[in-house]
């Protein structure tokens, strides 16, 4: 046990936490260790200080638990998540914070814009979201358009039972994946059932590989 480091421990409580969560632990002043998922990244950094209005922040001031919703002015992207104050003989010693993916809040739609307006495409409609152009451009069967939302937004928005992030401009709707072909260096190509072709990328292969299940 003398020579477990606080590193290696903090890797061993990551790896009991599930890929979709994001885990994040601080002392009451800044974060000791942070491991991010492939729905959500808050970008923390190990040493970044704690910012105001954050959970971590509210369950180090409260010393309880915390777990709610907050909006994308506080870190740059929208996230629910909970926060645990953990003590040491009584002294508070910092948190542990886990953030949790995709909460849909009751949408079932997706609203783009197009050139005569917007038009709203069900969720099950959608088969394919890309980020190009500083534009996330959303692709159906029949009507396609764009939204001010980035991908990582959309990843939490977006029910994660259907929809993958495949690639850093890529998230596909599984249900219109027609076929899987293996690519260089233990990727992917999915063959879309409107006969688009999209890359599985190298750094997403192995979380694609267990959500589908092969």
């Amino acid at each position: 046990m003398e020579r477990l480091t606080l590193d290696s421990l903090l890797e061993v409580i990551g790896e009991l936490f599930s890929d979709e969560i994001s885990i994040a632990i601080s002392n009451t002043n800044e974060y000791l260790y942070y491991r991010r998922s492939k729905r959500i990244d808050l970008k923390i950094q190990k040493g970044d200080r704690i910012k105001q209005g954050t959970l971590a922040h509210k369950a180090i001031i409260t010393e309880q638990k915390v777990s709610e919703f907050v909006d994308r002015d506080v870190l740059g992207v929208p996230y629910h998540g909970m926060a645990v104050p953990f003590h040491f003989e009584g002294v508070l010693e910092g948190c542990v914070l886990a953030i949790y993916p995709a909460y849909t809040d009751g949408k079932t739609v997706v609203t783009v814009r197009s050139e005569d307006g917007w038009k709203p495409i069900p969720f099950t409609n959608v088969k394919y979201l890309e980020a190009k152009d500083r534009k996330t451009h959303v692709f159906s069967e029949r009507y396609s358009g764009t939204h001010t939302s980035t991908l990582q937004e959309f990843e939490f928005m977006l029910p994660r039972e259907n929809f993958i992030r495949c690639h850093r401009s890529f998230i596909v709707n599984v249900n219109h994946i027609k076929e899987i072909y293996p690519d260089t260096h233990s990727t992917f190509l999915l063959a879309m059932d409107n006969d688009v072709k999209i890359p599985v990328s190298q750094s997403y292969s192995s979380y694609f590989r267990k959500l589908l299940g092969f």
